[in-house]
């Protein structure tokens, strides 16, 4: 089964013990839009990819599914 970005932003999020309106404000973003993103509603642009890379402290390809590790 292939993991998509959504579902790996919803459990790193979950793994850091935010909520979505959490990372919502720490990310400039609205709830709303980490909730679309979570359930595959619409696409993150590469500012959005960029953010969560740089929140979560992992690469773009585990993000998008080229890689298992995080680094």
């Amino acid at each position: 089964m292939e993991i998509k970005f959504g579902d790996r932003i919803r459990a790193l999020r979950e793994d850091s013990d935010l909520n979505q309106t959490e990372l919502a404000g720490k990310l400039n973003m609205t709830q709303r839009k980490i909730s679309y993103i979570e359930c595959g509603k619409c696409e993150p642009s590469l500012e959005d990819i960029i953010a969560f890379c740089k929140y979560f402290k992992v690469s773009s390809d585990y993000l998008l599914g080229l890689s298992k590790n995080e680094k």
